[in-house]
């Protein structure tokens, strides 16, 4: 009889874990798609008169409390975490949002975890000796990241003006950082 106890406490103990599992991996996958929701139906706007300046884009900025015409990209990125309730640090200085606990791939690093949509990539810039923009990874394959930016252009600067869809060389990208955990 008490290994029988043992045996359903068991049974039960699993399946509350299980279902607990598959309720976080959901409430995950949800948060996810809102978050590419929010940033895909920002596609296409731009800057007024190309001084990172517009309605929208000021928009992003004062989330960060940053005055019209500061670079947004990271801005952007913050606004649209924020839009769905996902903690952020409210910056607009790029290499705010790559703290290390929130890093999970770097380049030519062996340990690192494949990203996933919604998460946000950080290109280095030699010359500024720092991340120095920012964005949202859409889909991502071993040799092309497909992603949403802002303050970019078509031809992927990072003073752009606007929101684009781009397409990047994994290779381009020097770290990814996971704020929906």
């Amino acid at each position: 009889m008490a290994k029988s106890n043992y045996v359903f406490i068991y049974l039960l103990l699993y399946c509350v874990g299980v279902s607990y599992a598959q309720s976080s991996y959901t409430s995950n996958t949800i948060i996810r798609n809102k978050v590419a929701l929010t940033y895909t139906s920002q596609i296409d706007v731009r800057e007024l008169t190309g001084n990172n300046d517009g309605k929208a884009v000021e928009t992003y900025l004062r989330y960060c409390d940053l005055p019209k015409g500061e670079p947004w990209c990271a801005s952007f990125v913050c606004w649209v975490y924020g839009k769905n309730n996902v903690t952020n640090p409210r910056s607009g200085f790029c290499p705010d949002l790559f703290q290390q606990k929130n890093i999970v791939w770097t380049r030519n690093s062996n340990h690192n975890i494949t990203p996933s949509r919604a998460d946000i990539f950080g290109i280095y810039f030699p010359n500024k000796k720092r991340i120095a923009h920012t964005g949202f990874i859409d889909k991502w394959t071993s040799t092309q990241v497909h992603t949403v930016e802002g303050n970019t252009n078509q031809a992927g600067s990072r003073e752009g003006d606007g929101v684009y869809r781009k397409i990047r060389l994994t290779r381009q990208i020097y770290a990814v950082a996971r704020f929906i955990k």
